[in-house]
């Protein structure tokens, strides 16, 4: 390295070690978060990058835009950092990669702009609140999955979404498919965002514009469930047409095929038992409050899952009863065949309050008519303002929101939320 390319990289690392410095003092539960993700010089890339282990910086770039505004560096860094806290870069793989880059760059704009840290304001932060406002209004939030679910129904006019990109860019997102490097980063960072939400509720009791902040730190922390292996859960003892490779013993068969021919000495059994979802109930909740459309992927993503063969039985007795405070239909269901049918043709019957008490008591007249021969469980979608049995059935219950909602009360203590 020659001479002016040391000093270069020298005045750049200071820089970035000054507006570290910066968001340590102001924002102290990111101390964590700030040592964990180190440094590290990236020539020619004129930009802020992280792949979850490392962020990069341009040395060169660094100087430039320090000498226009020293704002911009800290801006930028605490928007990287914000990517890591809020696990962005993790579920890039899983979503369409362009309507998340946008998503994620708005949530953590959203933060960095409430948190109203002044060595990170930038000239236009205005502009952007009054953008941020709009979009909040019609997402209902302004976390990256709010903002990604209403995207990716609500198609932006190209000319907004260029505006939008451009006023919100601080980082370039190319390293977040970091491949199997990603698998030990992400846990690092879990822990990380955990540690970060337990010291900000103290640090918050002091402070206000921290709800955008909690609020993304509740996503990035938020238990992740399997549906299937949710609806697993309520897996019976059964049996089915199938050869049983446990129970068939091969050295007798083929020694009988081998001594007289086609004679095979011991024929493999025709059934076999194993553990399979045979029974359930779905209940709908067809208030006002819940949308066709949220119930309609919610069915979706059942019907993929009991596709499954090797985890639910070729017949079953499934009820889809809809219900907002009375029992509005019941769908018997008997095979896949059945429940596709149903996506196809089925429409919601409902539309008033809630009260998800008389489908737990129509369950039961079923139970006692003998519609079930061993019901395991039962799971409700709902928005979750409702009145909840007081008393718990003999079988499980799940309680499916399309969302975390904090004015929504909890579930009764026998049952299960998941947020879908």
């Amino acid at each position: 390295m020659d001479k002016a390319n040391e000093t270069v990289s020298i005045l750049a690392g200071e820089v970035m070690r000054l507006s570290r410095d910066d968001i340590l003092m102001h924002l102290r539960f990111f101390h964590r978060a700030l040592w964990a993700l180190r440094l590290e010089e990236k020539p020619g890339t004129e930009s802020f990058a992280t792949d979850g282990r490392s962020g990069f910086y341009d040395p060169f770039w660094v100087l430039k835009r320090y000498r226009e505004n020293p704002a911009w560096i800290t801006r930028a860094y605490l928007h990287m950092l914000l990517h890591c806290i809020f696990a962005h870069q993790f579920r890039y793989d899983r979503l369409d990669r362009a309507v998340w880059d946008l998503a994620a760059d708005l949530a953590v704009e959203n933060v960095i702009l409430e948190l109203g840290l002044q060595g990170a304001a930038l000239e236009r932060d205005a502009l952007l609140a009054r953008k941020l406002e709009g979009l909040k209004a019609k997402a209902g939030g302004l976390t990256a999955e709010r903002l990604y679910r209403y995207f990716d129904t609500h198609s932006l006019p190209g000319e907004e979404e260029r505006e939008l990109r451009q006023l919100f860019f601080r980082d370039a997102h190319s390293l977040w498919t970091a491949g199997e490097r990603l698998e030990v980063t992400q846990k690092q960072w879990e822990k990380i965002s955990r540690l970060a939400r337990t010291e900000l509720k103290a640090f918050a009791r002091r402070k206000s514009g921290m709800g955008s902040l909690e609020k993304n730190l509740e996503e990035a922390t938020r238990e992740q469930y399997d549906y299937g292996e949710i609806l697993r859960r309520f897996a019976v003892p059964g049996e089915e047409m199938a050869v049983s490779d446990e129970e068939f013993d091969y050295v007798y068969y083929t020694y009988g095929l081998a001594r007289y021919g086609n004679l095979p000495l011991i024929e493999p059994l025709e059934y076999r038992e194993s553990r399979k979802v045979k029974e359930f109930v779905i209940a709908i909740d067809t208030s006002a409050s819940c949308s066709g459309a949220a119930v309609g992927e919610f069915l979706r993503k059942t019907y993929a899952i009991l596709k499954g063969t090797e985890n639910f039985f070729h017949t079953i007795n499934v009820h889809i009863i809809q219900c907002d405070s009375q029992v509005q239909q019941d769908t018997r269901i008997a095979c896949m065949e059945e429940l596709e049918e149903f996506l196809r043709k089925g429409k919601l019957a409902g539309g008033g309050a809630t009260d998800f008490r008389p489908v737990f008591t129509y369950v039961e007249q079923l139970r006692e008519q003998g519609e079930f021969e061993n019901l395991r469980g039962l799971i409700y979608f709902t928005d979750g303002y409702g009145v909840y049995p007081e008393r718990p059935p003999q079988y499980q219950v799940i309680f499916a929101f399309l969302e975390e909602d904090e004015n929504r009360g909890p579930v009764p203590p026998w049952s299960m939320k998941v947020v879908v």
